[in-house]
């Protein structure tokens, strides 16, 4: 069985990964809990519960890429 979703690794320095897996993992995965805890938070305003996620998950991934 491929696991093709796993292709990106060979992009890893392109991602934020340039200083090994294990960093990049944690700053991803900070960057998801985040993203749902201000979910959780707004989960009153439906609007908001998607929007706030999504919008923290794009520009902390994106500050990953690039930094």
């Amino acid at each position: 069985m491929t696991f093709g979703w796993l292709r990106w690794l060979r992009y890893a320095d392109d991602f934020g990964y340039s200083h090994g897996l294990l960093p990049g993992t944690v700053g991803t995965v900070a960057v998801l809990g985040t993203a749902f805890v201000a979910g959780y938070l707004l989960r009153r305003v439906a609007v908001a519960s998607w929007a706030v996620p999504l919008v923290l998950t794009g520009a902390g991934i994106a500050w990953l890429a690039t930094h």
